[in-house]
């Protein structure tokens, strides 16, 4: 296991994280899992035994109970609380009331008590903004997460599902009114949608920012249970709940490379699409999610895969980004280099 700096700081993390969207299993999210207690202590025991000391979980997950199972597991394992990097999230509803929801000052001061209670915790280090909010000023929300960070409550703050211009804003807004700074930024990224390369990953190079990629297997169609003869299984994820929306013929298209490679590896297709990402030098950590430990293994094992250049080649050639404007017309018109002298300086 490799272990990277959060962004811009001096945190280090594992380069997968233990994403916790599978337990509690209520409502929506028992679409993704429904993984309780003991089973979920399991999971966390094996990712820390693997070297992983990074878990994210969010509020709104299973309406709190992912948080309340997260915390409660890592106290029954007696895990040291400094060798655990803990990320949660705000914004989605908790409630039926009109500022339940949100990132306004009252909600995020409500929701970050309520995540620590359930985490069992006196801190958080990774407080993100889930997604953004068209009502609040972004001051404003800004400035109260800068509160939590002043009053210890949060270590460092990010955001999620954010655009490339939303993030570039906040981060003058923070500079300009000197409040705590965004440090990542978590994404969708898979090999079946690699959108952000258009305008989130030259912004999180330029800002070094860190990237935590979400549904790194695109919701499990990159799982090996999926391709173009393989509708996978009844009652499976994507049978049951289709998110995040891909454009099929060219997932299958890209699944169709990985299972060739994979099969020339002898491992499973879950894993070289998790290792292609390990490879792109501006991914922080890979949330891996898991439903039992078999999974979870697997998943690790995407550490050990190292892709050579034609295996990268041959899946960025397969999984390509279709020409964008103004993309496409900044790169045969950029100035890269010095103008060339004119005449009367060469003379000179």
């Amino acid at each position: 296991m490799q272990y990277k700096t959060l962004g811009n700081t001096g945190l280090f993390v594992s380069e997968l994280c233990l994403g916790t969207m599978t337990f509690g299993g209520q409502g929506v999210w028992a679409n993704m899992g429904n993984v309780q207690l003991d089973d979920a202590q399991a999971l966390i025991s094996r990712a820390l035994d693997h070297g992983i000391n990074f878990i994210d979980t969010a509020d709104i997950y299973s309406a709190g109970a992912s948080e309340e199972i997260v915390g409660q597991a890592l106290r029954n394992l007696g895990v040291r609380r400094e060798d655990v990097v803990i990320a949660t999230k705000v914004c989605g509803p908790m409630g039926t009331g009109p500022n339940d929801a949100g990132n306004s000052r009252g909600h995020i001061l409500d929701s970050v008590k309520a995540s620590l209670k359930r985490l069992q915790v006196d801190h958080i280090d990774l407080y993100q903004l889930h997604n953004i909010d068209t009502v609040t000023p972004i001051e404003e929300s800004l400035a109260a997460l800068d509160i939590l960070v002043r009053q210890g409550l949060v270590r460092y703050v990010g955001v999620s599902n954010w655009s490339a211009w939303q993030i570039a804003r906040a981060l003058g807004h923070s500079e300009r009114l000197n409040l705590a700074k965004i440090a990542t930024t978590q994404s969708y990224y898979t090999l079946a949608g690699r959108d952000l390369e258009r305008e989130l990953v030259p912004l999180i190079k330029a800002e070094k920012l860190g990237l935590l990629v979400w549904s790194p297997l695109a919701g499990g169609l990159l799982s090996g249970k999926y391709g173009r003869d393989k509708p996978g299984e009844d009652g499976s994820r994507r049978t049951t709940f289709d998110f995040p929306p891909v454009p099929m013929d060219h997932a299958y298209a890209v699944i169709d490379v990985m299972e060739g490679i994979a099969a020339h590896r002898g491992v499973s297709v879950a894993r070289i699409a998790l290792a292609w990402l390990l490879h792109q030098p501006h991914v922080t950590s890979v949330i891996v999610g898991a439903k039992h430990i078999a999974q979870l293994d697997d998943n690790v094992g995407a550490t050990e895969v190292v892709l050579t250049a034609a295996d990268i080649a041959e899946l960025q050639a397969a999984s390509a980004l279709a020409p964008e404007y103004p993309a496409w017309m900044q790169r045969t018109r950029t100035v890269s280099s010095k103008p060339p002298l004119n005449a009367a300086s060469a003379a000179d």
